[in-house]
């Protein structure tokens, strides 16, 4: 069903009637029927065994199974994770990775000792663009120690363009997997890349456990030092080895992690019938797009996002999300502003990102949950065109409330 709009149908920052009454929220976790996990958790709570027993271990076979890897750690975020990943491989120098990610992913290179160094994004997928991370590597002249790339939204990175530009360079690459548990590179499922993945669980996640992270690697001697660095390096004896990190996962976020990857496959047929959904409902409307896939890639859909070209629809994307708050529609700006515009980096000399501040300028993702209906969708994505309908309106009556302010 295509909603046709009429010259009355006003969005609801000019006067209009919201398309919800009560506000929709960004993201409601989907973990359906709840019996069998609260018995679970009962039991877990009679044991006595609170902390990386062996339901932390069944989580972590369960993914390893599902990736096709040999090593999958447990551990409290994916924050942690890259933290303890970064400073297992002596990520000690310059890093390069995105700009457009969340800040985690830098504040994991600075935490391990290491000093970010931003490259652009590719304009169709968002992720890391391998010329400019090339570009960036040539600059360092040698002097890189690893190489980080994020699946933003659950948008697969070019693994392979990523790959060979690392073992050229002689460094490590790392990816911030944080959105993509049950995304997929050309038939491979995101996991077995680099030298290892790290993915996030936390509530706006499709799967989810409350908090905590998982990584997934090839590797064993790395597994291993990821099992002693999230106990803070104590191998047991008290003598610790090296300078770790409380980052154990308990068992009540395990088992409630494992309920919820139970519903995965569910969860992401869901998502992408409700991101189709939104985009035939929208329509073609000039100067708007969502990131794309290469073929044979399939996505999450962790957020679903829509970019703006400004110039063209005559709105920005800030102005957008404000619009959208009018008609009852949560949303966020993922990621404005860039980390090499934020306060906490803003003391490292930065190359020039002109890519990434656009884009970053340009993107807004409403709500999007797994078990939002049909008619939810329809409704964001007719709030959404009858705003861009209107979008240099919108825009003057934006810049008037805001002088009158």
């Amino acid at each position: 069903m295509t909603i046709l709009l009429t010259a009355t149908d006003l969005p609801a920052a000019l006067g209009g009637t919201p398309a919800f009454d009560e506000k929709l929220p960004l993201v409601r976790p989907a973990l359906g029927r709840t019996r069998n996990l609260v018995r679970r958790q009962e039991r877990i709570l009679r044991s006595g065994i609170l902390t990386n027993g062996p339901t932390v271990r069944e989580l972590e076979e369960t993914v390893a199974d599902r990736l096709g890897v040999p090593h999958v750690v447990g551990v409290s975020s994916c924050t942690s994770g890259l933290m303890l990943v970064l400073q297992a491989i002596g990520a000690r120098g310059p890093v390069v990775l995105p700009s457009f990610t969340f800040s985690a992913s830098a504040h994991a290179v600075a935490w391990a000792g290491g000093t970010p160094v931003f490259a652009e994004v590719s304009e169709d997928s968002l992720t890391l663009d391998p010329a400019d991370a090339a570009a960036a590597l040539e600059e360092l002249d040698g002097r890189a120690t690893a190489m980080t790339a994020t699946h933003v939204y659950g948008t697969p990175c070019q693994t392979e363009a990523l790959q060979d530009l690392a073992d050229s360079a002689g460094i490590p690459l790392v990816y911030d997997a944080a959105h993509g548990l049950g995304s997929s590179r050309r038939g491979t499922p995101i996991g077995g890349f680099g030298i290892a993945e790290v993915f996030s669980l936390s509530p706006t996640k499709v799967v989810v456990a409350g908090e905590g992270g998982l990584v997934a690697t090839h590797d064993e001697e790395l597994a291993r030092t990821l099992r002693l660095g999230r106990d803070y390096g104590n191998p047991g004896d008290y003598d610790c080895r090296f300078i770790g990190l409380n980052a154990r996962m308990s068992e009540l976020h395990a088992a409630t992690a494992l309920h919820s990857l139970s519903l995965l496959d569910q969860a992401l047929v869901r998502r992408h019938e409700l991101v189709r959904l939104f985009w035939a409902e929208l329509g073609e409307v000039p100067g708007v797009r969502g990131p794309r896939l290469d073929v044979g890639d399939v996505s999450t859909y962790k957020d679903l996002t829509v970019i703006l070209d400004e110039e063209v629809t005559g709105i920005s994307a800030r102005t957008l999300g404000r619009a959208l708050a009018a008609e009852g529609v949560d949303s966020r700006h993922y990621y404005d502003p860039p980390i090499h515009r934020q306060q906490a980096y803003a003391h490292l000399q930065h190359r020039p990102l002109a890519r990434t501040e656009r884009l970053a300028r340009s993107v807004v993702s409403p709500a999007l949950w797994s078990h939002m209906s049909d008619d939810q969708v329809r409704r964001i994505a007719h709030a959404v065109r009858r705003i861009l309908a209107h979008g240099p309106e919108v825009t003057r009556a934006g810049d008037s409330g805001a002088d009158h302010d």
